[in-house]
């Protein structure tokens, strides 16, 4: 590469099995001077094999500002290169994103190459209808921060997609489960493209017990796809059900939990028919 095609390429690399390395990614590993890795332990011996002799420098979560005025300073110099990760594609839920916004303020090209995405690929295999999705991925490792982000998007319409680690995957599942109810579809897909790949399907509410059936189904990395929220209005069987459980004494709260939980209906718009249907019996008492 010459100093006119000095470039900041985003490289994908595979996410388990080396075949999924595409000759693009191999042919720019091959000519840029530099290579900015999130683990230059983990990258190269993946560039020893396709033949790559770029320089290594570190990349990670804990340097990437540090990181980033390196590599413009290497791109100003007339340097090209290349950003790559573990696995996957750079700057999804991974390191990149902040050297990206360096790089573009400074002036230089940046070029994104196509490749392996966890996200991606277990969506393929989801099988769910919903044509928008929602790419979360990591949720928030602390409980009660994680239940509040998921009551925050319980009804998105929208097929959800999470990454997780296998030592949460058993208490992340169950607040999808609080969260979501028990009759969306979780998809569990767990060490794509590796030896041991399996890609689940079930009720959210039979999540759980098929987890912890086998301790073998809570080991490697997860995507996990839930599929959006349903449909269905409050004023049709989730209102219905939720006047029932009124009319018996339950407080709006209570009666909104179980009727979302059983009929699938929004929690937002159940809670306000709640307190709407309180509100109306509270006056009529009155009067």
């Amino acid at each position: 590469m010459t100093n006119e095609s000095a470039a900041l390429y985003l490289v994908p690399t595979p996410l388990g099995h080396l075949g999924d390395m595409t000759q693009r990614a191999v042919d720019v590993l091959r000519q840029v001077h530099w290579v900015a890795a999130e683990d230059t332990r983990h990258t190269a011996p993946l560039l020893r094999q396709h033949g790559c002799n770029a320089r290594l420098l570190a990349a990670h979560r804990h340097n990437e500002e540090a990181a980033a005025q390196r590599v413009v300073g290497l791109l100003d110099a007339g340097e090209s290169v290349a950003v790559v990760v573990d696995a996957g594609t750079p700057g999804i839920s991974d390191p990149g994103a902040r050297l990206v916004a360096r790089v573009r303020a400074a002036g230089h090209r940046i070029i994104p190459l196509p490749g392996p995405c966890a996200a991606i690929v277990a969506l393929s295999a989801a099988g769910l209808s919903e044509a928008q999705f929602l790419f979360y991925g990591f949720l928030p490792a602390r409980s009660g921060q994680r239940a509040q982000a998921l009551r925050e998007i319980a009804e998105l319409p929208y097929a959800l997609v999470f990454y997780e680690a296998p030592h949460r995957i058993v208490e992340t599942v169950a607040d999808l489960l609080a969260a979501f109810g028990g009759q969306r579809t979780l998809v569990l897909a767990r060490e794509l493209t590796k030896l041991f790949e399996s890609i689940h399907s079930c009720p959210l509410g039979e999540a759980p017990e098929w987890l912890l059936a086998d301790a073998n189904r809570q080991r490697g990395e997860f995507v996990l796809v839930v599929s959006g929220a349903p449909a269905v209005a409050a004023s049709g069987e989730g209102g219905r059900v939720l006047r029932l459980l009124l009319a018996d004494g339950l407080p709006p709260s209570q009666a909104t939990r179980l009727a979302h939980a059983i009929t699938g209906a929004g929690r937002k718009a159940l809670y306000q028919e709640a307190l709407s249907w309180q509100a109306a019996a509270t006056s009529t008492r009155q009067s």
